[in-house]
């Protein structure tokens, strides 16, 4: 999603570069600390704070006992189902890529202890969880909070970058809600726990997913480099001159 962003600002006469990888230079005003991995390694993070200013530079672990707010203890009261998924964002999925494009260009991997992916896994009851989950340090287990509705499940996803934002509410057939696979959708208001969880992660950019459960917001996933789904990609990219707007604030703020 942010290359439609970066489209935009080129469009309205910004200078862009996309720099793979470290560099012995610190040549721009604002940089975006754009690591597709759960937790960005630290020299990532060390060049990054050697820019005047770079967006993301304080959400740098994104792994799900970090972000989430539905996650469970082994011998919780709970008695509602539960879902099993993996600590790393997308199941690990972004780091792989990256160890098999390392293995390619001949190099080390860049994290090379990466657990076995295992799909998510939903289960009627914490008693229904397969023995040695709880012990396993890639795993975690979450409340399985879906909003219901008569037609299916609905998750909420928060898009923003700077003070521009959009908030949606996407209904699907699926119990694991995903934007490409929904019926309908709708726009939301942000609940303010949320805006206020984003500055104790330090986003400036990204996808927050959340649920309101029992009349509060939880958090079940959090994003710095959010993709758009192939069947909406006339929408999310409609929606990137605003994240442009958003982009430029905090380029005034820093000035």
């Amino acid at each position: 999603m942010l290359f439609d962003i970066l489209a935009e600002l080129k469009r309205r006469g910004h200078s862009v570069r996309v720099q793979q990888g470290l560099s012995k230079t610190y040549d721009a005003d604002i940089a975006v600390l754009h690591v597709d991995a759960t937790i960005t390694p630290a020299d990532h993070v060390d060049y990054a704070r050697n820019f005047p200013f770079c967006l993301n530079v304080g959400a740098t672990d994104i792994s799900k006992r970090r972000m989430s707010g539905a996650l469970m203890s082994e011998g919780a009261a709970w008695q509602g189902p539960v879902i099993v998924k993996s600590n790393l964002n997308n199941r690990g999925i972004p780091e792989t890529l990256l160890n098999r494009r390392s293995k390619r260009a001949g190099k080390q991997p860049p994290f090379p202890h990466l657990p076995i992916l295992h799909p998510y896994e939903i289960h009627g009851s914490l008693d229904d969880v397969p023995d040695g989950v709880f012990d396993c340090d890639d795993l975690v287990v979450e409340k399985f909070i879906p909003e219901r509705e008569p037609d299916g499940f609905a998750v909420r996803f928060w898009v923003f970058c700077g003070e521009r934002e959009r908030c949606t509410r996407y209904i699907s057939p699926n119990g694991l809600v995903k934007a490409s696979e929904t019926i309908r959708r709708e726009p939301v208001p942000v609940p303010d726990e949320l805006r206020e969880r984003r500055r104790e992660l330090g986003f400036d950019y990204g996808k927050f997913d959340f649920v309101i459960h029992e009349g509060r917001a939880v958090l079940l996933d959090a994003n710095k480099t959010p993709g758009r789904p192939q069947n909406l990609v006339k929408m999310f990219a409609a929606g990137a001159s605003d994240l442009a707007d958003g982009f430029e604030g905090l380029i005034h703020r820093v000035k």
